[in-house]
């Protein structure tokens, strides 16, 4: 932002969030340049094939028949997710745990949009589990704007910045999808063919495996391991709840070792119900999970109890359980689509037991163990380094729109 200049004289705007403004910019309340409006239950509306999307604190998430505003507005939590303003132009429908906008002829919608994303939201939250707003907050939520065509032009240029500032993290999201593929890709090579070229190989006669090297084994999860479920104390009774024993959820569960857990249970909750403790380097896998979490594993760090939609793999001392855990993850989409057999959604013990994974000796184990963790830390390294840089690219977006719309910034010539 150091190539903006500021403003040529400002004043002290008496509002502590915004600070010193521009000295021709007028304080105001927001209900001056936007008026607030309740959404609706979309039930009643609800069509797959309807021409209207129906917009939720994270978008559209469904469509409709009918729409309640046609234009451009601004869309803004009333429950749940509040801190999230959304921009729409063109006929939608607002559910009941959204506000929804008509702005006013003096302000320009874009102009009204920046202007919320800078929001102190947490000043009007309601102090309960479910955080809320109430729309009479946003109503006299105080703002500095100038005339309409200064808004225009500040919006045009946040416009252009932020579309540059998005297309960057666009292309470094994109290569942290790389990133990952090739890892995926990486870990199936090493656990499918091995480390040498040159041995030769065979048909394993599994799907997800293919060839292998020909003095490799092709067994049964559940042949060389201990598989078993858990299970989740119940709910009601607050004395299971709380103590010092770990227990993990399939959310918990994401290619990492598990060193500390959400939720704690007691010595009661583990004797009154179906989990156990766990010990360290059991491998865990998600077995139930209508998105990404199915099928994925991780591996205990600490002792931990689990829910029973864990499947946790204690390995036999043929196979290393590190080893076992890389085959896991080469064969996560493999074992995903194992869930959807027969419109079988969860994976079970007995699906989870027949997964066939490859086994070479011992040695080579291994090896292909000491090759991996070398790679993949070189992967991981990278792959925090760009995740780092979209976070900072991201935080000097979000301070570029504030310094626009409250006037740190002069904009009406970049326009």
């Amino acid at each position: 932002m150091s190539h903006y200049k500021p403003y040529p004289a400002y004043r002290d705007s008496g509002v502590e969030w915004i600070g010193q403004v521009p000295e021709h910019w007028k304080k105001m309340p927001f209900k001056r340049v936007a008026s607030i409006c309740n959404g609706h239950d979309y039930k009643e509306v609800e069509n797959a094939d309807g021409a209207y999307p129906v917009i939720g604190s994270g978008g559209e998430f469904a469509r409709a028949s009918d729409f309640m505003f046609d234009g451009e507005s601004v869309l803004l939590g009333r429950k749940g997710t509040i801190d999230k303003p959304l921009y729409i132009n063109g006929p939608f429908w607002a559910v009941d745990t959204m506000f929804y906008t008509k702005i006013a002829d003096n302000a320009f919608p874009k102009f009204v949009y920046y202007n919320a994303l800078t929001i102190p939201f947490g000043l009007y939250s309601t102090n309960t589990a479910l955080p809320s707003m109430a729309g009479e907050d946003l109503s006299s939520h105080v703002i500095a704007a100038p005339d309409f065509e200064e808004q225009k032009a500040i919006a045009t240029g946040v416009d252009r910045e932020t579309t540059r500032i998005d297309a960057l993290i666009a292309k470094k999201t994109r290569f942290i999808e790389l990133l990952k593929e090739k890892r995926q890709a990486l870990i199936t090579h090493a656990v499918t063919k091995g480390l040498d070229t040159n041995v030769p190989m065979r048909d394993s006669k599994s799907e997800w495996i293919g060839e292998v090297p020909e003095h490799w084994r092709v067994c049964s999860l559940g042949y060389l391991s201990r598989i078993s479920t858990g299970g989740t104390p119940d709910r009601k009774n607050d004395s299971y709840w709380n103590g010092e024993i770990p227990w993990v959820k399939t959310g918990e569960i994401n290619y990492k070792i598990i060193s500390d857990t959400e939720e704690r249970i007691t010595d009661a909750g583990l004797s009154n119900s179906a989990t156990f403790i766990a010990e360290p380097g059991t491998i865990l896998m998600a077995m139930y999970g209508m998105g990404v979490t199915r099928g994925r594993v991780a591996v205990l760090g600490i002792p931990a109890s689990f829910n029973q939609a864990c499947a946790a793999i204690s390995c036999s001392s043929g196979v290393h359980n590190w080893y076992v855990f890389y085959c896991l993850c080469a064969a996560y989409r493999f074992i995903r689509d194992l869930g959807n057999e027969a419109s079988q959604v969860n994976l079970n013990l007995e699906i989870v037991s027949k997964i066939k994974v490859p086994v070479p000796p011992l040695l080579e184990q291994e090896e292909i163990e000491k090759h991996l963790v070398a790679q993949l830390q070189k992967l991981d390294a990278i792959e925090q380094r760009v995740s780092n840089s979209i976070s900072l690219i991201k935080e000097r977006r979000s301070a570029f729109i504030t310094a626009a719309v409250t006037g740190q910034i002069d904009l009406r010539e970049s326009a």
